[in-house]
């Protein structure tokens, strides 16, 4: 919330303090904004929003990255800047410091345990979870050395996530099953808590499944990408069945057998893949807790990857069905629209990061054999390869990992008014195609940005501000 200063109130919240002053003074500062509320203005230290008046913001845009006006010379308006810095007593102090950080206990961690898959989608950018190996599957032996690695490299009183992935997972249920049970023992035998998390094609699911997903504390996650048409040219399965139909079904059986805690589609955006909104309407119609859209970077065939020419759609696509949310959230109903409603969450408690995710920080994932990887995007990668759930992390690589990775040591990211929200952007999707989305990410979040400005003001108790424990709970929100 923003309440008036000398430029008008402020909103924000303590950040992780992983570029010293100096480093700063070489990037953009503060980003001005405006919505139907009126100019604001976005501080890139510590993610926070002030609302300012017409007068300020103009000044403002008329300021270099490190305050002076259009001749090198410093005019009042640099005072402007000064009051920013010092603002909810933070003066000489800084949300990021320019040191990396070091690995922290781990919080979570996801099995690979089907490095295989039953179907063929056109854009996989795993092999159908192969990873460029041979199918495989991960023993009951594996899954609970790896539980056994989280419970043991994690805090006191930690509250864990094990997150089960492919491949498509369901085709190896019998190790979830009994991961699932020997996580909650160890887990509480250690004083800790755990929860779930499975993404799944939804085709092979069965009553046990749900059963298993609804009497445990379990997030699911979906994959569907639109109507039966829409979905079951980009995700066929490979004995000619309707995967739509299958997903429908799965959802039937969840409603007949019992929910998990959080159910979620997962739409994969394809440049063919159409009007976005009607997708949104669609799934969110067929009573899903929330509908996220990621797009497609990394594909083996270009022609499902977005590249520099098709990204602006994609953002134009993606603001459409953010206004459509946001006016259902001022008209007072519902619209889990998961993009947006993670971006205003994270507004909203101020967050300001240098790593994109948790990925070789907190999170790992364990490949089919128990080795451990930066996220499941990247096993097999021996550049993200982090130790073996049997013999420990490997604490030296993570550090490297994030030496190399913190965002004030990037180009061009340093440089960029988002880069303590955005934090670099996915490791996978740069290390295989650069930074093709930055425009999208930027215009993305000065959408979200003036969204939560008028949201705030309209309502400033909203339940979104709040709402929702965030779909994986494994490498990081869904904010872009």
């Amino acid at each position: 919330m923003s309440r008036r200063l000398p430029l008008y109130g402020e909103r924000g919240g303590d950040g992780p303090r992983v570029a010293s002053p100096a480093a700063q003074a070489h990037a953009p500062e503060w980003r001005v904004f405006r919505s139907s509320r009126g100019a604001h203005l976005f501080v890139v230290e510590g993610s926070r929003i002030f609302d300012i008046d017409e007068d300020s913001a103009s000044a403002l845009e008329g300021l270099d990255a490190g305050g002076r006006g259009p001749e090198g010379r410093p005019p009042h308006e640099a005072e402007l800047l000064s009051a920013l810095r010092g603002a909810a007593g933070r003066r000489g102090r800084f949300f990021i410091d320019g040191r990396p950080a070091a690995p922290p206990p781990l919080r979570s961690i996801s099995l690979n345990v089907a490095q295989a898959c039953n179907m063929s989608c056109r854009y996989c950018y795993a092999d159908e979870g192969k990873f460029g190996g041979g199918a495989r599957m991960m023993t009951a032996e594996v899954a609970l050395a790896s539980v056994d690695r989280l419970v043991e490299e994690s805090e006191p009183g930690a509250g864990l996530v094990v997150g089960f992935m492919g491949g498509e997972p369901l085709l190896n249920r019998a190790v979830i099953h009994d991961a699932t049970r020997y996580a909650e023992r160890r887990a509480r035998e250690a004083g800790k808590s755990v929860r779930f998390s499975l993404t799944t094609n939804g085709t092979l699911l069965r009553r046990e499944d749900v059963e298993l997903f609804s009497s445990h504390p379990y997030t699911v996650q979906l994959s569907v990408d639109g109507g039966k048409s829409l979905n079951d040219s980009l995700r066929p399965t490979k004995d000619g069945t309707s995967s739509f139909d299958k997903v429908a079904e799965a959802v039937r059986l969840f409603d007949r057998f019992g929910r998990p805690r959080h159910l979620a589609a997962r739409v994969t955006v394809t440049p063919l893949s159409g009007e976005l909104l009607p997708i949104l309407d669609g799934l969110i119609g067929a009573g899903f807790d929330d509908v996220g859209f990621a797009p497609v970077l990394v594909s083996p065939s270009a022609e499902y990857a977005f590249g520099p020419d098709s990204v602006p759609r994609f953002l134009e696509l993606m603001v459409e069905c953010g206004r459509k949310c946001l006016g259902e959230w001022l008209a007072g109903r519902a619209y889990p629209f998961s993009n947006l409603m993670t971006a205003m969450q994270e507004l909203h408690r101020g967050t300001s990061r240098p790593y994109p995710c948790g990925a070789g920080a907190a999170y790992l994932s364990a490949d089919t054999e128990g080795a451990l990887f930066a996220c499941h995007r990247l096993v097999g990668d021996a550049e993200f390869a982090m130790g073996h759930a049997r013999d420990g992390t490997d604490l030296e690589a993570r550090a490297r990992h994030l030496r190399r990775s913190h965002v004030d040591l990037m180009e061009p990211c340093r440089t960029c008014w988002a880069r303590y929200l955005c934090g670099g952007g996915c490791y996978h999707e740069v290390s295989r195609r650069g930074r093709v989305s930055c425009d999208y990410i930027r215009g993305w979040l000065e959408f979200c940005l003036g969204a939560y400005a008028e949201l705030s003001s309209a309502l400033p108790g909203c339940p979104v501000f709040g709402a929702g424990e965030g779909a994986a709970g494994l490498a990081r929100p869904n904010i872009l």
